[in-house]
């Protein structure tokens, strides 16, 4: 079984024939079914999150020496903190994803997306086009962080995922290490730089005094998964929804767009997987884990337990209970951004269904995939736009749209 491949078949037979099953090649302790999911994550007194950050790929001393002549770590600060700071950094950053500060993105995604929609025609990929920027841009956004170079954020945030993630050799992780660390000094510069009375995130660890080292660790995991993630569930959204004509041609209905990231959210989470580690012996559904035991949760396989959903596999927007799922986690460690990715999914699906209401795959062939141990998702969303006079009545619903305003506040 090959954890970097894993498909429904092979989370459907896990969670029915093995839902507690040791992974013999990496070590890892794979737990499947939701009820197990959300207990493991809901007590970090049992399990805890130290493992989160930590290369799935053992990272040898050539390339660690790399990263610490940069100044490299990744101390506890959020998805990897167990300790009592969590709470005080978790704090600091909330405040710039309040829903009342989400909610004014509304308008700004909007808008981006609307420039990145004009200027396309014929046969084009999604991803490139629409999906791969837009989320860093907001992210930067809202952090307040101005004067990045979008395009060198995505070569160093892809280069940590895989870095970090990926099941690679030696000689790539010689190259990934490369970006990961020019990334961390730039964060390192930028926080020692910031003016306390700034109003960015930067600004804001300085004035709390949280170390500099915390504070690059911190926003170094942040601005990665913060925008990345949100690609992933773009590209993920408009996959699913495309391969269901019927729900594409639905997407003018009131929430229906909404309902739609909810179910693929639910089916086919970005974030697949994630990591805890045993505190102490403990026993989950009827098996013996034992003390220091690294778990792997797999968070894609929870959203199919019947156990919790009708029906599993069926992409049904209508389902009363989509929202029970653990694509975001549970508990103390529930991300951060979860009500931003959302608005960003919803947003850039209306938009580009007002825009290209015809809109279709170019290719019944499935895409090719990001194949990380946490994060899964098309690399690819090629699709045709349509003729011109499907471009002019797509045309015609998107000055309509204008004109009225945009989209209604959900």
């Amino acid at each position: 079984m090959d954890l970097f491949q894993l498909g429904r078949d092979d989370l459907r037979s896990l969670r029915v024939d093995a839902p507690v099953h040791r992974d013999e090649r990496t070590g890892l302790w794979l737990v499947s079914r939701y009820a197990d999911v959300k207990a493991v994550l809901a007590d970090p007194k049992t399990f805890h999150p130290d493992n989160a950050l930590t290369a799935v790929t053992p990272i040898p001393s050539p390339v660690l020496r790399t990263l610490a002549r940069a100044g490299f770590s990744l101390p506890p600060t959020l998805a990897n903190n167990g300790t009592d700071t969590h709470t005080g950094l978790r704090r600091l950053v909330a405040a710039f994803l309040t829903p009342s500060r989400v909610a004014r993105m509304r308008p700004r995604i909007a808008e981006l997306a609307r420039e990145r929609l004009r200027g396309l025609s014929g046969v084009v990929d999604l991803h490139p086009a629409l999906a791969r920027d837009l989320p860093a841009v907001v992210l930067l956004e809202v952090m307040g962080i101005r004067d990045v170079d979008v395009d060198k954020l995505k070569a160093w945030s892809t280069a940590s995922l895989e870095l970090f993630w990926g099941d690679v050799t030696v000689e790539r992780q010689h190259e990934l290490a490369g970006p990961a660390a020019e990334f961390h000094q730039w964060l390192t510069a930028r926080i020692k730089a910031a003016d306390p009375a700034g109003d960015d995130l930067f600004a804001a660890l300085r004035r709390e005094d949280v170390p500099v080292r915390d504070a690059a660790g911190l926003c170094y995991f942040l601005l990665i998964a913060g925008q990345e993630t949100t690609t992933q569930l773009l590209c993920a959204v408009f996959d699913a929804v495309l391969r269901h004509r019927d729900l594409w041609s639905r997407l003018g209905e009131p929430g229906m767009a909404e309902r739609c990231v909810e179910e693929v959210l639910r089916r086919d989470p970005p974030v697949n997987t994630w990591r805890r580690v045993a505190a102490r012996d403990v026993t989950i559904s009827g098996v013996a884990v034992p003390k220091g035991a690294q778990l792997l949760l797999m968070l894609a396989g929870t959203g199919s337990d019947p156990e919790v959903f009708d029906e599993p596999e069926r992409l049904c927007p209508m389902r009363p209970n989509a929202r029970k799922h653990l694509a975001f986690g549970f508990g103390r460690h529930f991300c951060l951004g979860a009500g931003l990715a959302r608005l960003e999914a919803e947003v850039v699906l209306r938009e580009t269904f007002d825009r290209f209401p015809n809109l279709r795959l170019a290719s019944d062939e499935p895409p090719p995939m990001l194949g990380l141990l946490s994060f899964r998702a098309p690399l690819s969303v090629r699709v045709e736009l349509g003729d011109q006079d499907e471009l002019s009545a797509g045309g015609a619903g998107f000055q309509g749209l204008v004109g009225a305003g945009g989209l209604g506040q959900r």
